[in-house]
């Protein structure tokens, strides 16, 4: 049964950049994949930071696939910002997310490397690096810019917490960070109307949680979605040091800084991609199961992230057919990795893969390793 909160992320994702930076941590997925000078790598494409980044860690080639085209573009933007702008330029671009003469920059030096249906995107998009009162540049657009940037306008013109998010950025310590967050920010930011706000169908739509994965957030965790979510928060800023939390930081401040951001964003992780290791990603703009039945030659990695949830709601002959696929490209010791709102998911044991004489479950398909989890 399609709900209203489908039609809404259908509509969201079938019309909007969702995604101008990738939330998952490459420095993670580099200790779980062991990528090698002879890994062939697949991962969905989101805003194409990570392929990038696999590119750095050595693979011989990455398969960038998603079937959102505008994360396709983004992913084609920055290639070509590497392959033509200085590192001045690109950072200007991709690491403050501003740029005031994108037009100009766009028009003679990137255009002219892009694909068709990127050039499409990006033609009627000139102001998406504008500074402006209301939007500070790029980090503040697409869909989930939109959810970073009411949530800038909150905390300072609600909460009053610039200052004290400032603060808890520069902490010395873990222990200093951990006072601040406790004693001075989330007491301003986490209250009543954010609770209910970063739980709302309307945010997790905007940042891309489908209805599948909020489920499993209500069912999965005390206080639900709005229970995980404060879990998490205490997790990130109570936790673990801020000092290179990219992440975090770039929605909060609107930018990286040049001490912390991606690596592909760093001097010496630019020149490395510029010195040729871009030609490595491979961008393709169909289903995840389409690319492994049409691919040449095996895939030794697999990076999923967090698509499972919703295939195995809403396609779970889809999600058959992309294990089907998984297994057929596997050069038989392919490492996989995926993202889930559940702690146990239903579909390792019901997705059944194979021929139908000799189909298995994934769980008798698989090895896992769950310390690495």
């Amino acid at each position: 049964m399609t709900t209203a909160y489908d039609a809404f992320f259908s509509w969201v994702h079938g019309n909007y950049l969702i995604y101008n930076t990738c939330w998952e941590d490459p420095r993670l997925d580099r200790e779980a994949l062991e990528i090698g000078p002879t890994s062939d790598v697949m991962v969905i494409t989101s805003a194409g930071c990570n392929a990038l980044d696999y590119a750095l860690a050595g693979a011989r080639s990455v398969h960038a696939v998603d079937v959102n085209p505008r994360q396709n573009a983004l992913l084609e933007l920055k290639i070509a910002a590497i392959r033509a702008l200085s590192y001045e330029e690109f950072f200007q671009l991709f690491g403050f997310g501003v740029h005031h003469d994108f037009s100009t920059l766009y028009s003679t030096q990137l255009r002219p490397l892009l694909s068709s249906s990127a050039q499409a995107f990006w033609d009627k998009r000139p102001d998406m690096f504008d500074s402006t009162p209301s939007v500070q540049g790029f980090y503040q657009r697409g869909t989930c810019g939109l959810v970073a940037r009411t949530m800038g306008w909150y905390i300072r013109s609600v909460a009053g917490a610039q200052e004290d998010v400032e603060t808890l950025f520069a902490s010395k310590s873990l222990a200093e960070q951990r006072q601040v967050y406790y004693s001075r920010v989330k007491p301003k930011i986490w209250r009543g109307l954010v609770k209910y706000l970063s739980s709302s169908p309307l945010c997790m739509a905007l940042v891309g949680v489908p209805r599948a994965q909020r489920n499993l957030l209500m069912s999965s965790y005390p206080g639900g979605v709005g229970g995980f979510i404060e879990a998490s928060l205490d997790a990130v800023f109570g936790e673990i040091s801020l000092k290179d939390n990219y992440f975090w930081r770039v929605y909060l401040f609107g930018e990286y800084s040049r001490e912390c951001c991606p690596e592909y964003l760093t001097e010496n992780g630019f020149a490395r991609l510029k010195d040729d290791l871009w030609s490595r990603i491979n961008i393709h703009t169909t289903k995840v199961s389409t690319f492994l039945n049409q691919a040449r030659h095996p895939i030794s990695h697999a990076v999923l992230l967090d698509h499972m949830d919703w295939l195995y709601a809403h396609d779970r002959d889809e999600l058959g057919r992309e294990w089907n696929g998984m297994l057929q490209r596997s050069n038989g010791s392919t490492r996989v990795i995926w993202r889930s709102a559940a702690e146990k998911l239903p579909e390792l044991e019901s997705i059944k893969v194979g021929k139908s004489q000799s189909s298995r479950s994934l769980v008798e398909l698989l090895t896992f390793y769950p310390e690495r989890a």
